[in-house]
């Protein structure tokens, strides 16, 4: 009698643990959201409302505004995932402008499928592997983003392939439409690749390196692009951490030359958390474009740029966040624009209030 009890019980014991297993497995699909209002006041105050080109979020001056709004459904299971995001707002308005109107307002879509263990293939319009900054601001560790993250690619479009053999490495190789790209230029035919290398030695510390080669021109005027970007995340403790970036650029003068102008960026962000509801944030970065590949002047020494930044949050809800952020800019030249002169520096404060679902 015993025995038959003692069989009985393990038997139902089994058939629970088999049927949380299914259950575990059985797809999901999520539902999210993400808003965020802003207002940007810069003291070069523009006529037309526009902050200095080479910036692409919360670029309206003087005018509450939407920099992102989006809705995303993502459906997951054991062999198969996809991922849909839709947004408006000014974010997608300026930094999308090249595309065409019909996915101008695509943050992501994309598909998935695990093709071996631990081993994914995903296709569609996807993040980007580069930097760690978003248009999301609330992943940020401040308000407004890097010049370094606002150019270089926020999305792409093309195919992935990510292989992660354990919980500290992830290796990552992709084809792509080009240098954030959806569309590609007319007459090119050069496909582009990218890699990526994470590396994860415990929960506090990640460390990156991504690449990029590819043409962003038509192939007449064919002229190879080759970028770095290396960057490391660090949780020193549990209020302190920081984030600092390196991105090294290389493209070609002329087709078929071998002569290539060069550009880096660089940038350093330190965030202290008082409380769980109060943070501080600190930013330091510089850019250095003299030939104009990225970020195009009419000065004799080009585009070289630092910039000094604080920000402040705070986070009423978990759900909510509060920001708000002063900004200083410094040119080697003058390249600012105040009413009809042109400065070496710009400053700027801005806002926002983000409620994410």
């Amino acid at each position: 009698m015993k025995k038959t009890l003692l069989m009985t019980a393990c038997s139902i014991l089994a058939l629970n643990t088999m049927g949380q297993a299914v259950k575990e497995d059985q797809p999901k699909f999520t539902f999210s959201g993400y808003v965020e209002a802003y207002y940007t006041f810069d003291f070069n105050e523009p006529a037309d409302h526009t902050r200095p080109g080479f910036l692409y979020n919360h670029v309206r001056h003087n005018e509450m505004n939407i920099n992102l709004a989006m809705l995303k459904g993502s459906y997951t299971s054991d062999r198969i995932r996809a991922n849909v995001a839709i947004m408006a707002g000014t974010y997608p308005q300026y930094n999308l402008a090249a595309e065409q109107e019909l996915v101008r307002h695509i943050y992501e879509a994309n598909v998935g499928v695990r093709i071996g263990k631990n081993v994914w293939v995903d296709a569609g319009i996807l993040p980007s592997h580069i930097g760690f900054e978003s248009a999301v601001s609330k992943d940020c560790l401040t308000l407004t983003r890097s010049i370094m993250a606002e150019n270089t690619p926020y999305y792409e479009a093309g195919a992935k392939i990510t292989w992660s053999p354990d919980d500290k490495w992830t290796l990552a190789a992709m084809y792509l439409n080009g240098w954030q790209r959806i569309k590609r230029p007319d007459g090119n035919q050069t496909p582009a690749f990218g890699t990526q290398v994470t590396f994860r030695p415990n929960e506090k510390a990640t460390l990156n390196w991504s690449t990029f080669i590819g043409n962003d021109k038509p192939d007449p005027a064919r002229r190879m692009r080759y970028f770095n970007d290396v960057y490391g995340i660090f949780n020193i403790t549990d209020k302190f951490s920081l984030a600092a970036g390196f991105d090294y650029g290389l493209e070609q003068q002329q087709k078929g030359e071998n002569d290539l102008y060069h550009w880096y960026g660089s940038a350093l962000i330190v965030k202290y958390a008082f409380t769980d509801r109060l943070a501080l944030a600190a930013r330091y970065e510089y850019f250095d474009d003299e030939d104009g590949v990225i970020i195009a002047t009419a000065t004799p020494n080009g585009f070289k740029t630092g910039g000094y930044s604080l920000n402040f949050d705070v986070a009423p809800a978990d759900n909510v966040l509060f920001r708000i952020e002063g900004k200083y800019y410094d040119s080697r030249d003058d390249i600012f624009m105040k009413h009809t002169d042109l400065k070496h520096n710009n400053v700027s404060v801005a806002a926002s209030l983000a409620v994410s679902f």
